[in-house]
C-alpha cells in the first residue's frame, strides 16, 4: 500500500497545478467544439453551380455509356449468326429464317430480299440496313437491273415527253423530270421534293423522303422503289458550341423553341462534351436525334 499511496499523494500546490491543469483541458474543448469551428450555412444543393457540375458529370456519364455499347460494323447480312443476330435486335424466329434460307445454298443480295427472308419489321430494317455490306459485283448488278428496269418503264402521263428516260436512279441527283416517271408524282410533287431536298442539303435516310409535304406514302413507297440513295451526301456541320442563334436555326429539324433551350443548356454546362448531351435537354424530341445531328458536332 505504501508504494501506491507514494504516487497519488501530493500536497497542496501539486494539487493546485493540476487543477488549473484540468481547467485548462476544459476550456481547450469548448474552444474546440464552439462557434469558431461550427458553420451554421447549409449548402443548397439546388444552386446553379452544383447543377451545372452534376450535369457534366451525368453527360460523360452519359458519354461513357455510349463509347461501351457495341459498335455495329459494315457487314455481310447473308453471314449473320445466332449471336450477330440477337445483338442487332433480331428475333430467334427471324434468325432461323435467315439459316434456313442460307441452307438452301442462296444467297441474299438487298435488303427487300432481307426483309422478305426475315419478316423482321420495317423499323428494324432502317436501322440495320444501312450497315449492309454486299459484294461490289452484287452492287454494281443491282444498280445495272435498276437502270434496265427504269429505261424500259413508261414515262408518267405526268410529263409531256413520252420518250423521256431518267438520268439516275440516285435520289440525290434526279431531276424534277426524273420524278415525274412516278405515277402520282406531278410537278407540284417533284418540286417540292427538289425543294426539301434542298433545304436538307440531300437525303441522308431514304425514309426522309415521307417528311416531304403533301406527298402520300404509297407515292413514297413508288418512288423508293426507283430511286435510291446512291451517294450520301456532304452536309456542312456546325459546332454545337460555338454556332449563333440563326445558325442553329438552319437545321431543318429545329424550330425556335427547341434552338432556345439548346441555348440555355449550353449556357448552363458551359461546353458540350458530346452531341449525346442533347438528350438530356427537357423536351429534346429523341425520334429526332439522328437527324439533328447530321447538321451538327461537338469540338
Amino acid at each position: 500500500m505504501k508504494i501506491f499511496k507514494s504516487h497519488f499523494w501530493y500536497n497542496k500546490n501539486q494539487r493546485n497545478g493540476i487543477f488549473l491543469l484540468c481547467i485548462i483541458i476544459i476550456i481547450l474543448q469548448i474552444i474546440i467544439f464552439s462557434k469558431p469551428f461550427s458553420s451554421k450555412e447549409s449548402i443548397d444543393v439546388n444552386s446553379p453551380e452544383l447543377l451545372a457540375f452534376q450535369q457534366q458529370i451525368d453527360s460523360l456519364k452519359q458519354v461513357e455509356i455510349e463509347n461501351r455499347k457495341p459498335k455495329i460494323y459494315p457487314f455481310n447480312p447473308n453471314y449473320i449468326t445466332d449471336f450477330k443476330g440477337e445483338r442487332l435486335g433480331m428475333s430467334l424466329q427471324e434468325i432461323d429464317r435467315l439459316l434456313s434460307f442460307r441452307k438452301t445454298g442462296k444467297f441474299i443480295n438487298s435488303k427487300k430480299e432481307f426483309q422478305k427472308v426475315t419478316k423482321v419489321s420495317d423499323s428494324l430494317l432502317h436501322k440495320i440496313a444501312p450497315y449492309f455490306k454486299f459484294p461490289d459485283w452484287v452492287v454494281k448488278r443491282n444498280q445495272q437491273k435498276n437502270i434496265s428496269k427504269n429505261i424500259s418503264t413508261p414515262i408518267s402521263k405526268n410529263y409531256q415527253s413520252d420518250n423521256y428516260k431518267i438520268s439516275t436512279i440516285d435520289i440525290n441527283k434526279a431531276t424534277q423530270e426524273d420524278f415525274l416517271i412516278i405515277k402520282g408524282v406531278n410537278n407540284v410533287i417533284a418540286e417540292r421534293i427538289i425543294k426539301y431536298r434542298s433545304k436538307l442539303q440531300g437525303f441522308y435516310f431514304e425514309n426522309q423522303l415521307y417528311e416531304v409535304w403533301g406527298l402520300d406514302k404509297n407515292i413514297a413507297d413508288n418512288l423508293l422503289e426507283t430511286f435510291t440513295i446512291i451517294e450520301k451526301p456532304i452536309i456542312k456541320k456546325y459546332n454545337i458550341n460555338t454556332v449563333n442563334f440563326k445558325e442553329l436555326l438552319k437545321n431543318p429539324y429545329i424550330d425556335y423553341e427547341l434552338c432556345k433551350k439548346i441555348f440555355d443548356y449550353r449556357d448552363e454546362v458551359a461546353e458540350l462534351q458530346s452531341l449525346t448531351e442533347l438528350k438530356h435537354i427537357k423536351g429534346f424530341p429523341l425520334d429526332k436525334y439522328d437527324r439533328i445531328v447530321l447538321y451538327l458536332l461537338a469540338e
